[in-house]
């Protein structure tokens, strides 16, 4: 196989005498460009009914007989626009351009789903967490290598669509394994975390396939990993007690702070406007993910294009196909965390002859063993038993706080109905040659493939959408109320935790007449709003995707109504709402949406700690140690503070730094009222005690780190990229900004010295009325992992400097980039 890569002459690298020796410039970059567009379109545009029975979801593609290839048309930033005859062919160009910019974090995780992570790195070491919630290799490698000996995820390509991937998606990861491959094959690695590494190897469609079943089940069976791996069955010797369960009133707090969303390493905030509040009356859509900045779940900005089939711009999880977040020339969509819980547990009854055989309707059932060996770096296998049962695997646990023991009399399985899901990619597919929000919905309630996550999407047409159309356990409030355990009677109202009786037939979760498979819930359940003027979601529940039209009726599975909302959703709702009164919105809007950086908390609560503060006896107060620190110089930086977290602002380090501090359940003196959500609770409550100790602990905090109380933002919160320290804006969770981040705290380096979680690919889109959509997107966290790749910092030093990168979708806009840079890529030539 031979690859051609072309670049302009301005940006080209010295070349050997053979290179040299064909001259190079952007005027036949772009010939070749053009000619590259001609030959795909004359071979892919048929006429409509052909194009048509072509993209039949599970008819076979043809391929020609040099086997599959892609042409990759780089523009600034390093962002493919990917061009293709098939979807085997575009998935080949994805897997190709995802391994030029990713190959040691994609490598890494397929490592993961192989179960090999014990072998090459030691069973003791900690993943990277963004495959599963294992706390070790080895729990994390018997967890997938059981996955893969059980066949698991060959039985769900086996399905025939909708309840398994269509043959479209399954060409798109057979083509993406042939294209990382080929990569691979075909060039030097020269990323440190990988170079010459051993663990870097070939990968197969089963490889891919099983990354988007862990992602799939990530908020299931990847939550519960350690105590699946674990769960072993009481002994003679050192049986657990048989009466043993876990306190009820410890289990419903660790099951809320297990499922909140704003302790979790994903969120999001997404809004669509509709036709009613825009200046031309199309529709709007700012989409704004928070997700983690380094390791597996890290975004991938692209274009892919099958001409006169797809077209689709946006970001894709890494080792995924398909985009997961973007828009084309009609319709543009987001997806945030959902509050949905997709898990329950059983209960089980056991056998009083056999703690590994439970009772259902009085009837013994043996588990299902699962023997794995693992392969352990520089020790003998080791060699585990899992667990399994009709409604999943034995648990012993969901994570530390929330143990659930295996005693002589009772057990507890986990079901996860993402665990027959592999339907993601389908909806992928559906939304990227949607026409609307009406097609963005059908895809949806079609193919039923979104584990985790709600979708808000926004139109050409004007028309607006916000659906929590996730895969749920069919958990209603009335079997919740016949088939709870006691636990399940504590654990279901604080967390959407169900627990239910699995000695009882009748507690099964039976079926939607419109859902995919038994056990979830049909598209007709799901909570979903169209039309609205605005819909936003920044992951609480969907009660409040539009405050005038708020959603009710829905179980308690899929999350709260009339309680407390995040200030992040409080926040957000205020700015939107405004926006739409307003009206007359254009992309602009959003864009400055995205960086006014505003700190709701501060704005609630900076002028009364201000005042409260300059009204300290002597300008003193008493830290938690019982020191006497003097803050009178804190209650003017505090009073002078903008209340944004810009880099440029000063104060917000300090208030950031006390309010993390300050107990919320402590901080309001006005209680939260269901009739008024978005404005209560308030009124700071200067008069807690901790509220003088927060106050005090921050500034000495700051002083014991050499930080002025007055110095800017982002003089202290930054990430180092090439040597040098790049400010980044933005603010935490607890402070409530649309633009959040969260940063590792290190006094001792600066501040916050590197961010772990936050704004990741953000996109504000609109349209014109002519093809091309108006575009503006950044990956905060640039193209590139690769420290040696001129793309590892691009974007990042934009989102510093919030500045924005104006799409390319159109052939024409693709072709004028000063930038672009031309890559044939194939198997063989």
């Amino acid at each position: 196989m031979r690859i051609r890569t072309k670049r302009p002459a301005h940006t080209r690298a010295k070349r050997s005498p053979r290179a040299r020796a064909r001259p190079f410039t952007r005027s036949r970059a772009g010939r070749l460009a053009v000619a590259a567009v001609a030959l795909l379109t004359a071979t892919a545009a048929l006429p409509a009914s052909a194009a048509e029975r072509q993209a039949a979801p599970d008819r076979p593609e043809r391929h020609s007989s040099g086997g599959l290839s892609a042409v990759i048309r780089y523009t600034e930033y390093g962002i493919p626009h990917i061009l293709a005859r098939d979807h085997a062919s575009l998935g080949f160009g994805t897997g190709w351009a995802q391994a030029a910019d990713q190959i040691c974090v994609l490598a890494d995780g397929f490592v993961t789903v192989r179960g090999e992570r014990s072998r090459y790195f030691g069973a003791d070491a900690a993943p990277d967490s963004s495959l599963s919630s294992a706390a070790r290799n080895l729990s994390s490698d018997l967890y997938f290598r059981g996955v893969r000996e059980a066949g698991t995820v060959e039985r769900l390509l086996a399905r025939p669509a909708p309840a398994g991937p269509s043959r479209a998606a399954k060409d798109l990861m057979r083509g993406f394994a042939a294209g990382y491959n080929a990569w691979l094959r075909q060039n030097r690695i020269t990323d440190p975390a990988c170079k010459d590494a051993a663990w870097v190897r070939p990968i197969t469609t089963l490889d891919v396939a099983a990354r988007g079943y862990a992602l799939a089940v990530l908020g299931g069976q990847g939550r519960a990993v350690d105590g699946i791996t674990t769960a072993q069955p009481p002994t003679a010797s050192g049986a657990a007690p048989s009466a043993a369960v876990p306190d009820a009133g410890a289990a419903a707090r660790a099951a809320a702070e297990l499922f909140a969303s704003d302790t979790a390493d994903m969120g999001s905030n997404a809004v669509a406007f509709s036709g009613a509040t825009t200046a031309n009356g199309r529709g709007l859509l700012l989409g704004n993910p928070h997700y983690p900045w380094q390791g597996g779940r890290r975004f991938w900005q692209s274009q892919q294009t099958i001409p006169g089939r797809l077209n689709v711009a946006g970001a894709s999880l890494l080792g995924t196909p398909t985009v997961s977040i973007g828009h084309n020339d009609r319709v543009a969509w987001s997806h945030t965390v959902a509050t949905g819980v997709p898990l329950n547990l059983h209960q089980l009854t056991l056998d009083p002859a056999d703690p590994t055989a439970y009772l259902v309707d009085g009837t013994s059932e043996r588990m299902t063993r699962r023997t794995v060996t693992v392969p352990v770096q520089d020790g003998p296998p080791v060699t585990r038993t899992q667990w399994w049962t009709r409604y999943g695997p034995v648990v012993t646990g969901l994570g530390p706080a929330l143990p659930l023991p295996w005693s002589t009399t009772t057990a507890y399985a986990l079901n996860d109905p993402n665990a027959t899901n592999l339907r993601a990619s389908d909806t992928a597919l559906g939304f990227s040659t949607a026409r609307g929000t009406a097609d963005v919905l059908a895809s949806l309630r079609r193919t039923q493939g979104l584990p985790w996550v709600n979708t808000v999407a926004a139109d050409s047409g004007g028309h607006t959408l916000f659906t929590q159309s996730q895969v749920l356990p069919r958990i209603t409030d009335e079997l919740a109320q016949r088939c709870s355990t006691p636990l399940g009677r504590v654990t279901y109202p604080a967390s959407g935790v169900a627990v239910l009786d699995g000695s009882r037939g009748d507690c099964a979760l039976g079926r939607d007449a419109d859902a995919v498979e038994p056990g979830v819930f049909g598209p007709a359940k799901l909570p979903t709003l169209t039309d609205a003027p605005y819909a936003e979601n920044s992951n609480d529940s969907a009660w409040l995707a539009n405050a005038d039209r708020p959603l009710t009726g829905y179980e308690r599975v899929f999350g709260t109504t009339g309680t407390v909302r995040s200030l992040r959703t409080r926040g957000a709702v205020e700015d939107v709402a405004a926006l739409a009164r307003r009206g007359g919105l254009t992309v602009a809007d959003l864009q400055r949406q995205q960086f006014a950086d505003r700190a709701p908390a501060g704005d609630l609560a900076a002028a009364d700690a201000a005042k409260a503060c300059a009204a300290l006896p002597g300008g003193t107060a008493t830290g938690s140690d019982g020191k006497t620190v003097d803050v009178g110089e804190a209650c003017a930086v505090l009073a002078a503070w903008d209340r944004t977290t810009d880099p440029g602002s000063r104060g917000a380090l300090l208030f950031d730094r006390f309010w993390r501090k300050f107990p919320v359940a402590q901080q309001w003196k006005v209680p939260f009222s269901a009739a008024d959500p978005v404005r209560t609770p308030n009124t700071l409550n200067t008069g807690s005690p901790a509220f003088t100790s927060a106050l005090a602990d921050a500034v000495a905090e700051l002083r014991a780190a050499r930080i002025p109380l007055d110095a800017p933002l982002g003089d202290h919160q930054f990430v180092v990229r090439g040597g040098q320290r790049v400010p980044v804006p933005g603010g935490t969770e607890g402070l409530g900004v649309w633009n959040k981040v969260e940063a590792v705290w290190n006094p001792a380096g600066g501040g916050y010295t590197e961010v772990s979680t936050g704004s990741s690919y953000i996109q504000a889109v609109g349209w014109d009325g002519s093809r091309c959509p108006v575009a503006r997107t950044l990956l905060t966290y640039s193209q590139s992992s690769n420290p040696a790749s001129r793309h590892h910092a691009d974007q990042t030093r934009l989102f510093s400097a919030e500045k924005w990168v104006t799409s390319r979708f159109c052939e024409r806009d693709i072709l004028r980039s000063p930038a672009l840079r031309v890559v044939w890529a194939g198997e063989r030539r």
